[in-house]
Formats: structure tokens, sequence, C-alpha cells
């Protein structure tokens, strides 16, 4: 009798054990995946346009070496879409009227590169798609200005660049802004308190991670930057591919540190890819695709705030951490350059076709979780399969082809937990201190020749 009580007890164990082993992996498993391209309309007679632009871009009226003209047309003969030319301390108007003007970039007359604007006829012809080609061909499709655009802290020395859009008229002219971190704050705040909204821009360059790429994984910058982006809603990421990324190869490394930050608060850091070109051979750089309805300054606004777009470079260094193994450099090749054509989220499983391309890899939390070769049919990551995947914050994609490199948003991984609430952590007295010093010019130049005898 004893035999059998003590065997019933085994067995209502193992059933126990049983049950809450299901509970524990239903509650594993019991996450949704935020599809940031749900809305987009893929094929049929509704499908959406893949809309190629940039919304960083320069001219002679700043620190560029070409004027408006020469750089529009170049956009416009590169098949862009959509143009916002955010000059350095100059906010953007139509491109047939003289922007305000700053003293420090008046060196530009002195040098032989004048200012200059468009004609009214050119600019509602290269509007409307009928201003002829290099080959006097017409395009059939107009390049899309995106006004009030603005490459802010113009005057600093430490390049804590920002670019805000869409501020009116010709708001934010002449703000010469702060060095360092105070700089960043100051102009991000003037951004949001004037409608506007912004995305830091090449962050690589301001850390200096070229020289030294652990920076990118530094806790204090990834809470300063993170901390930007939750206390301001309007500061909606940051440019994770820059021109031909030469002082910005490390910033996904950082864009996936700023994920894994801000996710937990409920903020998708978006990432943009842009061209930053100073001169015509740039224009084939980096720059983005966005899945939009139709190509209007309203659905631009719209998708760079819900992040339903894609990152292009044609250039990039090798890195150890997420690759590419090999340098990417096919600027001005005139190859297509990688894309997805189709993106489906159904479960636990994130499908996608694409074209142009040879391999994807999925990362996730900051590592590569699966690699493999794109062909005709459609490309599907079970995170079921994937060890680990219970703790994914989010899981992003990436195309490698012979045209460059492409990159999705991120797909936030919700398991249902309740988001953390941001509180701004004030600084003691030394650190605010020590805030207001560097943003100084005189820490700045002072830094600026500590670097130049080390060389």
């Amino acid at each position: 009798m004893k035999s059998v009580r003590k065997l019933m007890c085994v067995l209502l164990s193992i059933m126990m054990l049983a049950q809450f082993a299901v509970i524990g992996a239903s509650a594993a498993e019991d996450y949704t995946i935020i599809n940031p391209y749900n809305e987009v309309i893929w094929e049929g007679a509704d499908a959406w346009g893949a809309y190629k632009g940039t919304v960083h871009s320069h001219t002679t009226y700043s620190d560029a070496e070409d004027t408006l003209p020469v750089m529009v047309k170049e956009y416009y003969n590169q098949d862009y879409d959509f143009l916002a030319i955010s000059d350095h301390g100059i906010t953007g108007v139509d491109w047939d009227k003289a922007p305000d003007t700053q003293l420090l970039y008046t060196y530009q007359w002195i040098i032989g590169n004048p200012y200059e604007h468009l004609t009214t006829e050119e600019y509602i012809a290269i509007k409307d798609g009928t201003y002829p080609l290099y080959d006097g061909s017409s395009r059939d499709s107009g390049l899309l200005p995106i006004l009030g655009a603005n490459e802010f802290n113009h005057f600093s020395l430490t390049k804590n660049h920002v670019n805000g859009f869409f501020l009116p008229g010709t708001t934010g002219s002449g703000y010469a802004g702060a060095e360092n971190e105070k700089g960043f704050e100051q102009v991000i705040k003037f951004i949001e308190e004037n409608g506007g909204i912004s995305h830091i821009n090449h962050p690589g360059d301001w850390l200096n991670s070229n020289a030294n790429p652990d920076v990118v994984n530094d806790p204090y910058y990834i809470s300063f930057f993170g901390d930007l982006m939750l206390k301001y809603d309007s500061c909606l990421g940051m440019e994770v591919f820059n021109e031909r990324n030469g002082t910005t190869g490390y910033d996904r490394i950082l864009w996936d540190n700023l994920l894994m930050y801000c996710l937990p608060y409920g903020k998708n850091v978006i990432g943009y890819s842009n061209t930053d070109a100073h001169w015509p051979s740039c224009v084939d750089s980096s720059f983005s695709v966005f899945m939009m309805e139709e190509n209007t300054v309203d659905n631009v606004k719209k998708t760079m705030e819900n992040g339903a777009l894609f990152m292009i470079t044609r250039k990039l260094r090798p890195n150890e951490w997420i690759g590419p193994s090999e340098e990417i450099d096919v600027m001005n090749e005139g190859l297509p350059y990688p894309m997805f054509t189709n993106i489906a989220v159904d479960g636990h499983k994130i499908s996608v076709n694409a074209k142009d391309c040879d391999t994807i890899q999925w990362i996730a939390n900051g590592k590569v979780i699966a690699t493999s070769a794109v062909g005709a049919d459609a490309i599907t990551l079970d995170l079921d399969t994937i060890a680990g995947s219970e703790d994914f914050q989010y899981v992003r994609a990436e195309l490698f082809g012979k045209g460059g490199l492409c990159l999705s948003q991120a797909f936030a991984i919700e398991d249902g937990s309740e988001k953390l609430e941001y509180e701004e952590e004030e600084l003691d007295f030394g650190a605010k201190f020590l805030r207001w010093f560097k943003g100084t010019k005189l820490w700045a130049i002072i830094n600026e020749i500590i670097m130049a005898i080390k060389g």
C-alpha cells in the first residue's frame, strides 16, 4: 500500500512539474513582434511606392563645394524622389529663392564658390519632372523639395550636429549652438519648442569613434543620447549611415545600443541614412527609401515619424562585431541597391522578400543571430527556433548585395511587461559645471590644440 501511495505521489509530482513547465514555456513565448512596415501595401493596384531620398544635404550657402542648382540637378539626374537641403545654420526655403546667409560662409565668395539658386522656371520643371536630364530626356516624375530643414550648431567646433525638420519660415537660421552635450540638448529643445522634429547627425563624428571604436559601447554616451531621445519626443533617432561613413563606420553598433536602452521605455529609435553631400560625387553614397502611398511632404514627415523606411549605403568599412567582413565600396558604379520587396509578421515569424542582394543577416540585441542566402522565395526567421529569443528586445534585418547594404528598421518585441517611465536624472553641481564648461568655445579650442599636439 505504501508503494502504491509513493507511486501516486511521484506521478502527481511529475504532472505538476509538467504543468509548471508548460506555464513557464507559455510565459516565455508570450510576446508580439511589432512590424514598423505593418501599414505598407506591397503589391496590387494599391501598392505603395518605394521613394528614394535624403533629408541631409548641402550647397555653397554653407560649406559645400557646389551651388544649389548643381546639387539639386545631380539629385534629379540620379533619380531621387525627395530632397531636403539642410545647410549649416540656414533653414531651407524654396529652391528658387535665396535663403538667409551666414557670415561664417562668406569665404565661399573669396574662393570662387558663389551663392546661387534655381530660376522659377527650373524649379517648377524639376518639381513636376519635365526638366530635361543630362541626356536630354525627361523623368516623368518630379523631385519633391522638403523645406524647413537646418543642420544646427553650425558654429560648433565639436561637430555636435542635429538636423531639424519642418521648421516654420526661417526659424533657426543663424542658431550658432553651444559645444558638446550642452549644444545637443539646447538645439533639440529649440526644435521641439518650434514645432519641428529632429534626428542626431553622424554621432560617430562627435565621438571620434574611428580612433576609438569601443566608444560606441560606452554606457555614458549610450545613456546621454538615449536620454535625449526619451526626454524629447520630437528627437526621433539618429543617422546610422552618413555619406561615405568616413567618420561614422561604427554607428550601426551605437544604434543597436540605443535600441536596447530606449525600447524598455517604449521608444523605438528610428535609423536614417543620408548623403550629407557637399559635392555631386557623394550623391550616390548613403540614402533612404521611404515606403509611402504617394510622394508628398506630409507622407515624408509621417514616414520619418513612423519609421517605414530603409537605409542604404554604398560604402562601409569592415568591422569585427556585425560585419561586413570586407569593405563595401560601390559608389557611382550604377549598380542596383539591395531592397526589401515584402515584409510580413506572423506570430513569432518574420518573412521577407528581397531583390538585388545575395545574403541576409538578422541582428537582435546587437548580435548576429542568423544568416542565409537570398533567392526568389521568401526568407523566414522563426524566433521559436533561436536560442534565447525570449530575451530579445528587437530584431532587425540587413541585406548585402553587389550594390551595397540595406537595413530595415528594428522590429520591437513586446512581452506585455509595463514600460519604464523616464525620469530625468538631476546632475550634481560638479557635473553641471563640467557640462557648462565643455559647452564653451574655450573648452573646444583647448581640446583641438591638445588633439593637434597628439597628432
